[in-house]
């Protein structure tokens, strides 16, 4: 089962979640998931599907987590939250940068792996980087462009033309992590049907 988040204001996001049995949870964000998801020594039956994502892409990428330096930028329930614990599971040095940081652009120059996903239109230009970091933005946002057919184009929380020549590896938007999801999703749901039959 998927609830499409966020929700409408109101409607409370909380109680549906709560709602979802824990087994069909596909989407990872059931309490119970992200409340194992947080604590050390404890698996959740599924793991959020963008963060999934996230760190299945650095895996197969070659791109180690344990002992970096990893800051994730954005720190809400569907990507920036679980990603940051998804990486200090994974042995990363993790810091949050979000809107009341100060200084953010020194903080993300420090890291190894950068994970943008704070809703900002190419908020992290090339000279925030530290050179040769693994960038991932999770970032879609809409800018004005007249001359698409649509009247705009989709950017990332990342300056893609700038960053490309500081980062090691960086990847697009769109088509960078958002066909990830969907197959974290599709990998998810086999898992989980797989658990239900008992294979």
């Amino acid at each position: 089962i998927l609830v499409q988040l966020p929700l409408p204001k109101h409607v409370n996001e909380e109680k549906v979640l709560a709602e979802i049995s824990i087994e069909k949870d596909v989407d990872g964000f059931h309490p119970l998931n992200i409340g194992k998801l947080a604590m050390k020594g404890r698996e959740p039956l599924f793991l959020p599907c963008t963060p999934k994502g996230c760190l299945e892409l650095l895996s197969r990428s070659g791109i180690p987590i344990k002992n970096k330096r990893a800051v994730v930028v954005g720190r809400s329930n569907i990507v920036g939250l679980p990603v940051s614990l998804m990486l200090l599971k994974a042995d990363a040095t993790v810091t949050v940068v979000h809107s009341r940081t100060q200084d953010p652009e020194k903080i993300v120059r420090e890291a190894d792996i950068v994970i943008a996903a704070a809703g900002q239109a190419m908020m992290i230009k090339g000279d925030w980087l530290k050179p040769g970091a693994a960038v991932i933005d999770v970032g879609t946002n809409a800018v004005d462009d007249p001359s698409r057919k649509t009247g705009y184009r989709l950017v990332g929380d990342v300056d893609f033309d700038e960053a490309k020549k500081v980062a090691g590896w960086l990847t697009p938007v769109p088509g960078g992590v958002g066909p990830m999801t969907v197959a974290m999703l599709l990998k998810n749901t086999l898992e989980g049907a797989l658990r239900k039959i008992k294979i």
